[in-house]
């Protein structure tokens, strides 16, 4: 006989609600079970007056959570199970629309990996603490994809962000190291990966925000966003990626960056996302995870989403053939008319 570990933990500790995602092999990729789990874990929390706090954290020492499982996905799709993908990304966009309003501390400790779907059961709560470990990134644009988990909101909503370095930072998928990530406010706290296990036994045995406050040090990682950032709040202010790229034609080494980040990237993707951030910038969180959504459903049905998941995470052999092949004919309005 067998048995087969649950791929979410959920514990209690003290008065503190625990989730341990428990997927090493999978770097935590987030799949429909998981998703269930979280969002069950969250909802029997909330109103227990036991629970003053929560905290989610990750098993193995490669990464927090390496964002949704889109290979489940893409298998799915081909099958014809259209329904059963629908449903999944229907629940997750659901739980990140809760977490971004669960009315207790809700603290992340991010050591290692985060992207995608992590940023969604991390980036909407109240806490987040990363190591030297950590890096982030949304990167979507390469498999065909669309910025979803409410990141395209998040991005240009934190304190040091705003809707240009939001969409710069989702459309080139950049890799935000931990210092990057205090200065834009996608991590609230930093650790050293040494000090992690005593700080989550502080957080558990005295409450986060006695815990937190001797959490002063800095990361050692330069912030590379500093230098960039003049070009980009003029190139990335554009609601339109045509503008964006005739905008870049003024900023050359920026241009360079943009172009080597998005050499594998599915056009139709890529703009998009221009349009989404654009839409998402004057809107509430839950409006634009329904803008994220309207999006997501048409792109996943485009075949661009099974090529792209098969180049870069089946076969990773990176020689994605997507159609169109040029951002001139992608059409902007068919996509401008899913936002609100």
């Amino acid at each position: 006989m067998t048995t087969t570990t649950p791929p979410v933990l959920t514990l209690v500790e003290n008065t503190t609600g625990i989730i341990r995602l428990n997927r090493p092999r999978a770097l935590n990729s987030l799949n429909p079970e998981m998703v269930r789990a979280i969002a069950e874990a969250l909802d029997r929390w909330r109103d227990d007056p036991a629970i003053t706090q929560v905290l989610i954290e990750s098993a193995g020492e490669k990464g927090f959570c390496a964002g949704g499982d889109v290979r489940y996905a893409r298998e799915r799709i081909l099958e014809g199970r259209t329904g059963e993908v629908d449903e999944f990304f229907a629940r997750e966009y659901a739980m990140n629309k809760a977490l971004a309003a669960y009315p207790k501390p809700y603290v992340a400790l991010i050591d290692g990996v985060v992207m995608g779907g992590g940023l969604g059961v991390s980036a909407h709560g109240s806490h987040r603490v990363v190591t030297e470990r950590a890096f982030a990134s949304m990167p979507e644009m390469v498999i065909g994809y669309i910025t979803d988990v409410g990141m395209s909101w998040v991005l240009q909503h934190l304190p040091g962000s705003g809707q240009a370095l939001g969409a710069f930072l989702g459309i080139t998928a950049w890799r935000l190291n931990p210092a990057e990530m205090l200065w834009t406010g996608l991590a609230t706290h930093y650790v050293p990966s040494d000090r992690l296990g005593a700080l989550r036994r502080e957080i558990i045995d005295g409450g986060v925000e006695a815990a937190l406050r001797g959490c002063d040090a800095a990361p050692e990682a330069e912030n590379r966003l500093l230098a960039l950032a003049p070009g980009i709040e003029r190139a990335f202010a554009e609601s339109r990626w045509s503008r964006v790229r005739a905008a870049l034609d003024e900023h050359a080494d920026l241009r360079a960056v943009v172009e080597e980040a998005l050499a594998e990237a599915n056009p139709s993707s890529v703009v998009a996302a221009a349009a989404l951030f654009a839409a998402n910038a004057s809107v509430g969180l839950e409006e634009g995870i329904d803008n994220e959504a309207r999006l997501a459903k048409a792109l996943r049905e485009d075949p661009n989403f099974a090529e792209g998941v098969r180049a870069i995470l089946v076969d990773k052999t990176h020689d994605a053939a997507f159609s169109p092949a040029r951002y001139e004919d992608v059409d902007e309005e068919a996509i401008a008319a899913l936002l609100t």
